[in-house]
């Protein structure tokens, strides 16, 4: 983390960061720039709202009132207004067309959970209308798309906060892991496993009507016009309510038109954490080899030949050579969550839990006062849409900034075109392109379908 951040960031109101807090004060100024009383809330509007996206907005009325909510599909729209209507005695206004929330003059932030071919473009028009803006992760579909975003940031001066909240939340476990390794408990690192899962293949997956109520054209947005496919069978648990398997809704995750499998779904979370333990968060690797890994198709010249089934790997372990000779295993067999290997030990972290001897050892010799205040460069705020309110107020980046989740997505985007090209990749961090491949360098950016272009 940069010095000056962790500077600003020991000033914030503490109250901020105590858990449970119920407001957040603000000094006067104008809207989406300071608010408008010391009595004020931040209005904030939710653009995608199916399942992540009610998470993040489900854990932010404590801190903020919801003026408006946009879905392009009506279904899912109008059981979030009811949703969001139950928790603050007050029905949001519901849009299909995000843009109309970006016209709003008295909407401070907006939240994006929409499926990841979509994030970059209206994160840029939302910064450029004078929002802050909180994205779910991963940012983007392209590495181009993440230095776009890093310049409109800068030319606006906006807020981003990127939805990667175990940095913030998990019981502290990632920030104690840091902490632990900070503080020498397993010597010189010298190896980083990310479990992250593996995906399952789909059947063919045949054309269907469009459910009611989706405006699939709207959907597809910036990726390619294809039809809607799906198969009758349901989802059940958490996404659940949709096709099992489809082109769209929750599925869209198995699809690289619209993301990019685990490496940027579980990868975006795990492979953060590694690399902000390193402290690799303004680097980037000098290789990524593809090991072993399974594509669920047949590809050619780094494309899926077919269109009907899911693209994404389904198995994967891929070698990553970060600095000063540290390995990373970004594997989808194993645990899921994140295995450190140093000189003098190991140990093991995720959502759940944090094992291993360095940990038993905290016990008899606990870290330094202060380790994980140190690590998150001041108090740990209540939680990651709390951080993202603390730097609203303040005007400085949060926690999840968007330069070092580039830095480390770009891991994951390599990771997904090794395997899509069949070949090691050879990295320039400070360039930030793929040394002598062409072909593998025409992958780090796409062609937005016409009428949906990004603004650069």
């Amino acid at each position: 983390m940069p010095a000056s951040r962790q500077t600003s960031r020991r000033q914030f109101l503490q109250g901020v960061a105590a858990a449970g807090a119920a407001t957040i004060l603000i000094p006067k100024g104008e809207r989406a720039y300071g608010f408008q009383s010391a009595n004020d809330r931040p209005v904030f509007a939710t653009i995608g709202l199916r399942n992540q996206g009610w998470t993040i907005t489900n854990k932010s009325f404590k801190f903020a009132d919801f003026a408006a909510l946009a879905d392009v599909d009506a279904n899912v729209l109008a059981q979030n207004v009811d949703r969001v209507e139950k928790k603050q005695g007050k029905k949001p206004d519901a849009y299909k067309d995000y843009r109309k929330v970006l016209e709003r003059d008295d909407i401070d932030a907006v939240m994006i959970a929409t499926p990841d071919h979509w994030h970059t473009k209206i994160a840029v028009e939302a910064m450029r209308a004078g929002k802050d803006v909180y994205c779910e992760k991963p940012l983007t579909l392209t590495i181009d798309e993440g230095k776009l975003i890093e310049k409109v940031v800068k030319e606006t001066g906006r807020v981003f906060q990127v939805g990667t909240m175990q940095r913030t939340e998990s019981g502290q476990r990632f920030l104690q892991a840091i902490a632990l390794i900070r503080d020498g408990r397993i010597g010189k690192v010298r190896k980083v496993t990310c479990g992250i899962n593996g995906m399952s293949a789909s059947p063919v997956i045949p054309e269907a009507p469009v459910p009611e109520g989706l405006d699939w054209n709207f959907w597809l947005g910036p990726a390619p016009e294809v039809a809607y496919r799906a198969l009758p069978e349901m989802r059940k648990g958490y996404g659940g309510g949709v096709p099992l398997y489809s082109n769209c809704h929750y599925s869209f995750r198995n699809w690289h038109e619209y993301s990019g499998g685990k490496l940027t779904d579980w990868g975006a979370h795990h492979v953060d954490i590694a690399c902000w333990a390193l402290g690799a968060t303004d680097t980037g690797p000098s290789q990524v080899t593809p090991v072993e890994y399974t594509l669920p198709v047949e590809y050619r010249d780094g494309f899926p030949v077919v269109d009907d089934q899911y693209n994404a790997a389904t198995k994967f372990r891929i070698r990553v050579d970060m600095p000063n000779d540290v390995e990373m295993i970004i594997t989808s067999e194993g645990d899921n969550g994140i295995l450190f290997e140093g000189t003098k030990g190991r140990f093991f972290v995720n959502r759940g839990k944090i094992v291993g001897k360095p940990v038993e050892d905290l016990e008899d010799n606990p870290l330094p006062e202060g380790a994980i205040e140190d690590v998150y460069g001041g108090p740990v705020s209540a939680n990651h849409t709390a951080n993202f309110i603390e730097g609203m107020r303040s005007r400085k980046q949060p926690i999840s900034d968007v330069w070092s989740h580039n830095r480390m997505l770009e891991i994951c985007h390599l990771s997904n075109i090794a395997m899509r090209l069949g070949r090691a990749l050879k990295w320039d961090p400070v360039k930030r392109e793929i040394v002598g491949d062409p072909q593998a360098n025409s992958f780090l950016s796409r062609e937005n379908r016409k009428g949906f272009e990004i603004e650069a």
